[in-house]
């Protein structure tokens, strides 16, 4: 069973988030904070597998809880949850240690295999989260978009599965995409990541959008 704490300082918000998550018979949820303070007390002596974090709240915003919770020893993963009309630092999150992002009006399919991916190991970024959080990051690393000799070593279907996973895709949508099984896909994304000294697939998301791989605009 995957332990769900769901943070945001609107109850209705909260409240949706649960109902979804316990529609689930492998989710559960084990908590529910108003702000990343209370979050983090809670991460603190609850056993918990993934985190929903809303990023402006009062007391502590969920940058901040985000970074807390991280430094921690066996750490949950933090998918962070935003509108996108008003978060413009969103992309801080990630050097916090977020495992990835959701618009909030994400599918509720979308949302519970994103919640799995995340306690899996994975990490999740939604196209348009992509398309807007990729060149605020370009721009802070002063990077320009040419593929870098890095990205020889990988090969075609590496290539291929990178791309995927810079538009958003889950292990199984890659895997329907390119007939080929999700055991077979986590390898390649494995062996990405470990090619590319990566840590996470948001950071193999940026990656592709940085060089080229995947213009932005381009689903």
């Amino acid at each position: 069973m995957i332990k769900v704490l769901i943070v945001d300082d609107q109850e209705l918000v909260r409240a949706g988030f649960h109902a979804l998550i316990e529609s689930a018979e492998d989710l559960e949820v084990v908590g529910e904070a108003g702000d990343g303070a209370a979050a983090i007390d809670i991460a603190n002596v609850t056993p918990t597998d993934v985190i929903l974090m809303d990023i402006r709240m009062p007391t502590m915003d969920g940058i901040e809880a985000t970074r807390q919770i991280r430094a921690g020893k066996d750490a949950p993963e933090i998918l962070i949850l935003t509108t996108f009309d008003t978060d413009d630092n969103v992309f801080d999150a990630l050097e916090a240690g977020a495992a990835g992002f959701l618009v909030k009006d994400t599918p509720p399919s979308q949302l519970l295999e994103a919640v799995r991916a995340a306690a899996s190991g994975g990490s999740v970024i939604s196209p348009p989260t992509a398309r807007r959080l990729v060149p605020h990051l370009i721009a802070a690393r002063g990077s320009k978009p040419s593929p870098p000799p890095s990205l020889e070593i990988l090969t075609d279907r590496e290539r291929e599965v990178l791309a995927l996973v810079a538009r958003g895709g889950s292990n199984r949508e890659i895997s329907a995409e390119l007939y080929i099984s999700e055991l077979t896909t986590k390898t390649h994304v494995s062996r990405i990541l470990t090619k590319l000294n990566l840590e996470s697939r948001v950071q193999a998301a940026v990656l592709a959008y940085e060089t080229g791989l995947v213009r932005l605009g381009r689903e």
